[in-house]
């Protein structure tokens, strides 16, 4: 199949945008790898250091001959997604000492959670961690030592800023080792039924309290799909991972095979070998694209709209949010996942999973199949399933059918023939919708506005009664300047409960929601934010809001609102308390929503 015109025409303007960025950043990068192993530039008395607690291991690393692997990891046991990374790498230094070669754990990097942090204070140093990640892998790696690096992280910022180190040291490989998906619990409808009831006071806390923990129950990521097994899908689609890795349990025999696997793929391909595969060279302007249809033909998380910029503008590659909605508009929804749909990651991958849905696509044009991939070239490899036979890893081609059509349907026949997610522009500005969820008769919701500056506020006016009629609700302030730019998960049941009371609402804010956004339409990522004197900042109750998800636009109808004076919000709060207050030098130099909200690309 060739390749579909749109996917060509919007890859072809990619890298017009980044003709000049992407030859430099290549330039850099074989400027590095030209040099040969880290290890040969290092004096003794460097390479003492860096081997000395390394036992039996010392001679080997001393000789230079074999490849050394450098592992970034995101073990914690506070996250159940990085739990299992407590073994991995004693399971990646005996696979590199089977082979004759070494590896080192280089550094560990932060890992919060968004679970944890929902609603909290906790939650506004919840995207900048991208960019902490990324300065401590980046200071991990600068020991100069490593001939390939394997990254150990799974959930929602982790991944990126990890993406984002992989690009800046990309003259050397880079290999992703996923944990897995903790096994089914508490389905998740029953889950969000229950926080509903909460929201309207129909159960208590200790109701609240046991259904969340049926819920998230083991080690593993959480199964619903929003960031973290949105993050585990683009490795996969963009050719960072082993294929079929993503969603295999942890603690099962499959699991540690492909995590051995992974680090013998590492050794495989450095510069010492005859199949050298750089990040830099996987991470072009077509595995992004891939990774961008990917993200729309499964529905997955508004996050990674934020994220895939950041990534790509650290290995020179430029993205815009128009290429999003540009590859929506001819990618089918293939997949309904919760909160898309009632499965959860366990049954996607049951039915087919990832390999399906890579087939499927590449069968339709949506796909670039040529792409460079730690697995091979070419992304066809990544249509076949990992299988442990009498011990011994393989992969096999699937029969290309799928095994449940509630849950994954082919490119076809999909469950709609689009991805969802609409790029808006108007006088408030730019930012983005996901309708894949969203009911058709919601994709337009005009109504008068009700302004808040955080979303505890919006939570108050709703026990109070207060929203009896058809509104816009606005909650500005929330950008990356204003204090971080958290995710307003915590609106979405009260918002799901106005909207099945019959009344037709919509959210508008310049933040962000959770990868678990669903069915309430939620115009997100709104720039120029209201802290930098943005549109949101000149709103006002009562003005006539319109968001048009399938015009693509978002405008105030009031004639006076060029002119007024955008209100100043006192942000002092914001500044210090749990951590704030080291984050302000981030606060005043991040960049827009729309080119990811960066700092230190």
């Amino acid at each position: 199949m060739s390749l579909h015109p749109v996917v060509a025409e919007v890859t072809d303007r990619i890298v017009t945008r980044s003709r000049e960025s992407r030859g430099l950043y290549l330039d850099k990068i074989h400027r590095a790898a030209d040099q040969g192993p880290a290890r040969a530039h290092l004096t003794c008395g460097n390479q003492a250091h860096a081997y000395a607690a390394m036992g039996d291991d010392k001679d080997t690393l001393a000789a230079g001959r074999a490849p050394n692997l450098g592992i970034v990891t995101a073990y914690n046991d506070m996250l159940s997604a990085h739990q299992p990374f407590e073994r991995f790498p004693q399971l990646i230094k005996d696979a590199a000492r089977a082979a004759g070669a070494t590896a080192q754990v280089a550094g560990g990097v932060p890992a919060m959670c968004d679970g944890v942090t929902q609603g909290q204070t906790g939650m506004e140093l919840s995207l900048f961690s991208r960019d902490v990640i990324a300065l401590s892998a980046g200071v991990a790696l600068s020991h100069n030592t490593f001939d390939a690096a394997i990254f150990l992280g799974v959930c929602d910022k982790i991944v990126p800023g990890l993406v984002i180190a992989a690009a800046s040291f990309g003259h050397i490989p880079a290999v992703f080792l996923p944990a897995g998906p903790m096994t089914s619990g508490l389905p998740n409808d029953e889950k969000a039924k229950v926080r509903q009831q909460f929201a309207t006071g129909e159960v208590g806390r200790d109701e609240l309290m046991a259904a969340e923990m049926a819920s998230y129950h083991g080690p593993g990521t959480c199964t619903f799909y929003g960031t973290a097994n949105s993050n585990q899908m683009l490795m996969e689609f963009m050719g960072l991972h082993l294929p079929g890795a993503s969603f295999v349990n942890p603690g099962t025999p499959l699991r540690d095979a492909l995590t051995v696997a992974g680090a013998e793929r590492a050794l495989a391909i450095t510069g010492a070998g005859n199949d050298f595969r750089p990040a830099g060279h996987v991470l072009d302007e077509k595995a992004f694209v891939n990774g961008i249809v990917g993200l729309m033909a499964t529905g997955g998380s508004t996050n990674l709209i934020l994220h895939l910029p950041a990534m790509a503008r650290a290995a020179g590659v430029q993205l815009d949010i128009d290429d999003f909605a540009a590859l929506s508009e001819v990618t089918p929804l293939m997949a309904k996942v919760y909160p898309n749909g009632l499965a959860d990651v366990n049954h996607f991958h049951a039915a087919g999973g990832l390999g399906y849905m890579i087939g499927e696509l590449l069968d339709a044009g949506l796909l670039h199949p040529d792409t460079v991939t730690i697995a091979g070239d070419g992304l066809a490899r990544y249509t076949e399933e990992p299988k442990l036979k009498d011990g011994v890893l393989q992969w096999e081609k699937t029969d290309g059918q799928t095994r449940n059509d509630k849950i994954l349907r082919p490119a076809t026949d999909p469950f709609l023939p689009i991805g969802g997610l609409k790029s808006l522009s108007g006088n408030l500005g730019r930012g983005v919708i996901k309708v894949s969820a969203v009911a058709p008769e919601r994709h337009v919701i005009e109504a008068p506005a009700r302004v808040f500056h955080d979303q505890d506020s919006v939570k108050a006016a709703f026990k109070a009664g207060e929203f009896t009629s058809d509104c816009v609700v606005v909650v500005r302030f929330q950008g990356p300047r204003a204090n971080g730019m958290p995710e307003l998960h915590g609106l979405t049941p009260t918002l799901s409960v106005l909207q099945d009371r019959g009344l037709r609402v919509a959210l508008v804010t310049d933040g962000r929601m959770s990868g678990a956004s669903g069915k309430v339409p939620a115009a997100i990522h709104v720039s120029p934010e209201a802290a930098e004197g943005g549109p949101l900042a000149r709103l006002r109750d009562g003005d006539i809001v319109r968001l048009d998800a399938t015009a693509g636009t978002l405008t105030v109808l009031a004639e006076d609102f060029e002119a007024r004076t955008p209100v100043v919000a006192d942000l002092s709060a914001n500044n210090d308390g749990l951590g704030r207050e080291m984050f302000d030098m981030f606060r005043n130099t991040v960049g827009p929503a729309t080119s990811g909200a960066a700092v230190v690309i």
